[in-house]
């Protein structure tokens, strides 16, 4: 009796020790780094060779429910449906008899959660209750619930890691991109005695699709445009910075281009870029110092306001957006005189389809009597003040989509 005692407890400290070493054996592969699946060949190797555990599967929740491990199953056992199977076990459960054919192949089912979100389930089968090492099945199952859930864990820690580097480089490849688009734009618009000229630009995203410019010929000649490609995002960004690239080379290379010329080499180029996919608006114009005289195309974008402080028209003569058709059927080019202090405004679409608390848009004749009230302004005070009404307007909402202004008042 006395050394039935002794054996018996001299069990008790084998399957202590063993319990012991292969938590810290674990532990020890998750602490140096190892890879998922050496953590896994460690966690199986406990399971199955000293456990003597023959049949398992191991489902874990990643973006969806994959079994990181398995053996000894075939047949039935590889139709379980996790979502249907197993999301109603909260604890570990005997399967004595399961309406689950699937499930009759296994013993017991061991989750593991995180609060309310299980992370995996664990189905073991065939437990060989013979090895000195196991006493009855149930007594293990915390160990086993234990050990199975520092490995999730671990692996979760993993992914989320992955995850999380992954993001910061896309934030930090976002913040280069940012940049760069930041340098796309004019970095010197001018206020003189010619020209006052100021933009400014809120961009939904860190990156967007909006872009103006501004180009000097010569002394007596400029141009200025703005643009709005479909769509947001990165692949907008890549789109504009293209057909910015194409304009500047068509404006410094091609200066004896008319205009309507270029509104097809244009079309062309974003054809090309796009593939048919997107498509841009466009409004560009040519201005004459000397013979005060404006000339313009609108490539169907939002129609700038032409404006002396009291009475407004609104461009709209040009034709389709560039990258809707091949070939552009029929260009418009109208020729405008210019008076002294009047005012060229342009925009794109995120500022007059900024949206109140109540769904109300913000509106190309709101825009215009904010300008009308406040055109002693210079063009840069006159932009933030515009910018100001707009968050005013749009209380706790974001803005909708990328904003672009640009401003120029002629002397």
């Amino acid at each position: 009796m006395a050394q039935a005692k002794v054996n018996k407890l001299h069990e008790k400290l084998q399957l202590k020790e063993f319990k012991l070493t292969s938590l810290l054996e674990i532990t020890k592969a998750i602490n140096e780094n190892y890879s998922i699946d050496r953590i896994l060949n460690i966690y199986e190797y406990i399971l199955r060779e000293q456990l003597g555990i023959t049949k398992l599967m191991l489902y874990s929740q990643q973006d969806e429910w994959i079994c990181l491990l398995k053996y000894g199953v075939r047949g039935e056992a590889r139709k379980v449906d996790v979502i249907s199977d197993l999301k109603h076990i909260k604890e570990i459960t005997v399967i004595e008899s399961s309406s689950v054919s699937s499930l009759n192949s296994f013993d017991v089912v061991i989750p593991v959660y995180h609060k309310d979100n299980p992370l995996a389930y664990l189905l073991i089968g065939d437990l060989n209750e013979d090895e000195i090492r196991i006493s009855p099945t149930i007594k293990h199952m915390p160990f086993i619930q234990t050990l199975t859930n520092i490995i999730i864990v671990a692996i979760e820690n993993k992914r989320l890691a992955k995850v999380s580097l992954e993001q910061e480089v896309a934030k930090k490849e976002l913040e280069l991109a940012s940049q760069m688009q930041a340098l796309l734009f004019p970095q010197n618009l001018p206020s003189n005695n010619r020209l006052d000229v100021a933009a400014k630009y809120e961009t939904k995203q860190m990156v967007g699709g909006d872009y103006y410019d501004f180009f000097k010929l010569n002394n007596e000649e400029y141009c200025l445009c703005i643009a709005d490609v479909s769509g947001k995002g990165v692949s907008a960004a890549l789109i504009m910075s293209n057909f910015q690239a194409h304009l500047r080379a068509h404006i410094k290379h091609h200066q004896k281009l008319t205009i309507d010329e270029m509104i097809h080499q244009l079309n062309a180029d974003v054809m090309n870029a796009a593939d048919g996919e997107k498509f841009i608006t466009f409004f560009f114009a040519y201005y004459n110092c000397t013979e005060k005289t404006l000339k313009y195309c609108n490539a169907g974008h939002n129609h700038p306001i032409l404006t002396d402080g009291k009475k407004s028209i609104l461009l709209d003569q040009g034709c389709i957006g560039l990258g809707m058709l091949d070939d552009i059927p029929s260009i418009n080019v109208e020729t405008l005189p210019i008076s002294p202090q009047m005012t060229l405004f342009c925009y794109t679409d995120g500022l007059v389809e900024l949206e109140n608390d109540d769904d109300e848009a913000f509106e190309t004749e709101r825009l215009i009597n904010i300008i009308h009230e406040n055109y002693d302004l210079s063009m840069a005070d006159l932009s933030e003040t515009i910018f100001e009404a707009l968050d005013d307007y749009k209380g706790d909402r974001d803005f909708m989509d990328d904003t672009a202004i640009l401003g120029c008042r002629f002397f």
